[in-house]
């Protein structure tokens, strides 16, 4: 697929998707929406690459849906299947669902301005740092229509259910350092330190760690935030780590600590993860 509305570029394991409509601040349109679902997609199918880093040319990250009314953008997407009738699905959805299930860890560079879809994209990103110039705002509420992009879900697992309401119902917009407060970022940045800070990050994890241990790791971490009891995430570790310690990435880790050398796994998500994974394949909502 090429791109008009996005850029990517894969350097050092690394594949950095930038938002690419500075002329418009990198509003969202269905053909962003599509072009970063095929992104993703590529990035989770590629073993040669570790981590997403995800950005915004010019001084905005995005400022939500492009409102023009050619952009289309309302019109959404539909599931279809339905009995009689057909079920509409809104695009940021269709971002932050597959995002979900990556076996690949996302790092959100906030270089600026997002606003509506242009933060609830980044919900389900691990690691969302942020510039100084940010400025960041669940505006629905003032627009007359509802928080999309399973935000209600996300946000308040990730800053509580007291923030999450605040700022959604309020619709108000707020600045990195409040974002901060409330753990909606990790850090906050000069601009000009935001994108190496990212790859820094992006680096040690591509340099340091078993591809299919983080793509384990990261499921266990989004798939347990609703376990009723820990019994449930233990019950899928122990059989995890019962699994991974009998793999070759595990016997290169202990020996590479052991002998002070960087490691060198081998092991690909792409055709080495355990048999039981998704183990979550079966839940009973699906389109």
């Amino acid at each position: 697929m090429e791109y008009s509305q996005i850029k990517c570029e894969v350097c050092d394991r690394i594949m950095t998707i930038t938002l690419n409509r500075p002329e418009r601040l990198n509003a969202f349109t269905p053909t962003m929406c599509q072009e970063l679902v095929d992104a993703f997609g590529r990035a989770d199918a590629d073993d040669d690459v570790r981590v997403v880093i995800v950005t915004g040319a010019g001084r905005a990250f995005c400022a939500g849906a492009d409102l023009d009314p050619k952009s289309r953008v309302f019109e959404g997407h539909s599931a279809g299947g339905r009995g009689d009738f057909e079920v509409y699905r809104d695009l940021a959805g269709l971002v932050t669902l597959p995002l979900y299930d990556l076996k690949k860890p996302v790092i959100a560079a906030i270089n600026g301005p997002a606003v509506g879809v242009g933060i609830t994209m980044t919900l389900p990103m691990d690691i969302r740092l942020a510039s100084e110039n940010a400025r960041i705002g669940f505006v629905f509420t003032r627009r007359g229509i509802v928080a999309e992009g399973a935000s209600t879900w996300f946000l308040p697992r990730i800053v509580g259910m007291s923030k999450a309401a605040e700022w959604i119902l309020s619709g108000r917009v707020f600045g990195a350092q409040e974002a901060l407060a409330h753990r909606l970022v990790t850090e906050v940045l000069p601009p000009d330190t935001l994108i190496p800070r990212a790859r820094e990050i992006a680096l040690e994890i591509a340099q340091n760690t078993s591809a299919v241990s983080v793509a384990f790791c990261r499921q266990l971490l989004w798939k347990m935030l609703g376990a009723d009891h820990p019994m449930e995430t233990h019950k899928i570790d122990s059989k995890a780590i019962w699994w991974f310690v009998q793999q070759p990435d595990a016997s290169e880790g202990i020996m590479s600590f052991l002998e002070k050398r960087p490691p060198n796994f081998t092991m690909k998500p792409s055709t080495d993860m355990p048999d039981f994974y998704p183990w979550w394949a079966d839940r009973p909502f699906m389109w």
